[in-house]
């Protein structure tokens, strides 16, 4: 379970909980003439070759074998089979102390202002007159103004709530004090750093050959499929129908496929696969490249005007009474557009904003609550997809609880950038169980859902997760 108290107040989760019980087993097989430490599998994937699946963040463990199957290899041999398990790392969620506390954000504002200064920079608080500086009040635009306003009208909710969640997670030892000798002997974390530009490959797939009539079918990965052509990745579902761990190779990076799940790996010009696929789906959950000033000035990931995502077809792609989820953030432009632009188009009710709010595995906010630049928090928007004809809700829709408002997600982040917490379980009272589930601009799977995105598999990446050691 991936929550970890659940109040009034809204749910305390462990995300890194809800990632470790999927269950990515890997089912390999190894010549009994070999020994463990001399062991490489050998799975073709055509064009592709994996070696074996350990890697730097990755080496190879099996804590489990097979001996009722024994396929023959080609020399009429026969193959042991052995379990790998992998467990994704956990010092991703290492959270031990504020990105930013509020001394230190003083401190280094006042730092960065003595350089700028040096380096004839005019700072805001001061103008430059003959050589003569003099301070006057700083203007805030319209925006900071709106942002100030909502931050006053949430500001106890968030407080309150997040409070009495963090006090439960340190009574059950979820969430525990760290002394400063630990906070000194914390290790800088290293990322992988060979992942593949999955953005450039779904540009480069739009130039591949057509195939025509079988060019959006659905590609189903069965128990013992060890075979898929690399193009054949791009421009259609991809399905794991099995009950284990699929492993695929793009551009020499291997990634972990979670057993059912599924996947479309494209951009938003090639999203006609996911339409084909036949499937009304009851949870859409949506966490678009929101265009701001931070993102244009790092290039870190490409963007969507407003426009851009209005276009996506939600209409096409929901079941009737679908519950939309949209992540937003703290900037009031995008609060309204969501409100009061996306949804209407898209004929969405608003029905609840419930926030996630970030915190260290001490109960810290991640940043200063009263932050004028970042805050801990981020918000959901929720909203029900309303039918223009009359038809009857299914007996799922109708005994589905209503949702309510203002709800909190707690939850220590994880530092890669973007990995948002998951919502299943939060949201399993306020949806059908066995309904079809989709996230959009999704950098992850689940099972039991249906990912789109042009970096859909960037967290499935081999090195993010560590193999477990087997019993002696």
């Amino acid at each position: 379970m991936s929550v970890v108290h659940q109040l009034s107040a809204g749910w305390l989760l462990d995300h890194l909980s809800f990632i470790n019980k999927i269950n990515y087993q890997l089912h390999q097989h190894h010549e009994p003439c070999c020994s463990k430490n001399e062991f490489t599998t050998s799975v073709h994937f055509e064009s592709l070759q994996m070696d074996s699946v350990s890697s730097s963040g990755a080496c190879a463990a099996f804590i489990a074998s097979d001996p009722t199957t024994k396929p023959e290899n080609d020399d009429g041999g026969n193959y042991e089979r052995f379990t790998q398990k992998f467990v994704f790392r956990p010092e991703l969620f290492d959270v031990t102390k504020p990105y930013i506390t509020p001394a230190v954000h003083k401190e280094c504002q006042q730092s960065n202002e003595k350089e700028d200064l040096m380096n004839g920079v005019k700072k805001e608080i001061s103008i430059s007159i003959i050589g003569k500086k003099r301070k006057r009040c700083v203007v805030f635009n319209q925006g900071e103004l709106d942002a100030m306003e909502y931050h006053t009208k949430i500001r106890e909710l968030i407080l309150d709530g997040s409070l009495q969640l963090i006090q439960e997670g340190l009574k059950s030892g979820f969430l525990y004090p760290l002394f400063e000798k630990q906070d000194k002997c914390s290790k800088p974390i290293t990322l992988p750093f060979d992942t593949c530009n999955l953005p450039e490959l779904c540009e480069m797939a739009k130039h591949l050959p057509s195939l025509n009539e079988m060019e959006h079918q659905t590609l189903q990965l069965l128990e013992e499929d060890t075979s898929v052509a690399e193009q054949d990745l791009f421009l259609r579902v991809v399905e794991n129908n099995s009950s284990f761990t699929k492993v695929i190779t793009l551009m020499g990076q291997k990634y972990l496929l979670p057993p059912k799940s599924s996947f479309l790996l494209s951009d938003i010009c090639c999203m006609q696969p996911l339409l084909n696929y036949r499937k009304a789906f009851d949870v859409i959950v949506i966490d678009p490249p929101w265009q701001n000033k931070s993102v244009k000035r790092s290039n870190r990931y490409s963007y969507l005007s407003p426009l851009q995502i209005k276009q996506i077809p939600i209409r096409k792609l929901a079941a009737p009474n679908c519950l939309l989820v949209t992540w937003v953030t703290n900037r009031q432009k995008h609060l309204r557009f969501i409100k009061e632009e996306l949804y209407p188009s898209w004929s969405v009710e608003v029905v609840a904003e419930w926030h996630w709010v970030k915190i260290t595995n001490s109960g810290e906010f991640v940043f200063p609550l009263d932050s004028p630049h970042k805050k801990p928090y981020e918000g959901l928007i929720l909203g029900r997809v309303q039918e223009k004809t009359a038809l009857p809700l299914r007996n799922a829709d109708v005994n589905a609880l209503p949702i309510p408002d203002h709800k909190l997600i707690v939850s220590v982040p994880c530092t890669l950038h973007s990995h948002k917490p998951p919502l299943a379980e939060v949201l399993k009272d306020y949806i059908k169980p066995d309904g079809e589930y989709l996230e959009l601009f999704a950098r992850n799977l689940q099972p039991g859902w249906t990912s789109w995105g042009n970096e859909v598999l960037k967290f499935q990446h081999v090195d993010y997760f560590i193999a477990l050691e087997s019993g002696s």
